[in-house]
């Protein structure tokens, strides 16, 4: 099981942003699909975004237009770029990566989005 360490949550204002990162602890990010789910309290997880070992990036509805996935293969992150937030994004956000058919999770970073 790969170990996965989220960051880059925290309590924003509605419209603005945040920036999360995911690391890996090897250099494996650029070979397997990797991306990020969120769960707000009382609701399932729900898919967020996600690339693939190919890097083709793909987003929720929900997401598109306003988040943005990038890879970066040297420091074995990813990072999701989450911009003019809503209310309703507020929620812990989870990194994964697909190994060997196994998703690892990270630990989950909060994202409060509130006036």
């Amino acid at each position: 099981q790969e170990q996965l360490v989220d960051s880059g949550g925290g309590l924003v204002h509605p419209g603005g942003s945040l920036r999360l990162s995911c690391a890996a602890s090897r250099s494996i990010v650029g070979s397997f699909g990797m991306g990020w789910y969120r769960q707000a309290p009382g609701k399932q997880r729900e898919w967020v975004a996600g690339i693939t070992g190919g890097d083709t990036t793909n987003y929720a509805d929900s997401a598109k237009g306003r988040f943005t996935m990038s890879r970066d293969n040297a420091k074995n992150t990813i990072s999701l770029q989450m911009n003019s937030l809503k209310p309703e994004d507020t929620a812990v956000y989870y990194c994964y990566i697909d190994l060997r058919g196994v998703r690892n999770w990270g630990q989950g970073t909060q994202v409060t989005v509130s006036s």
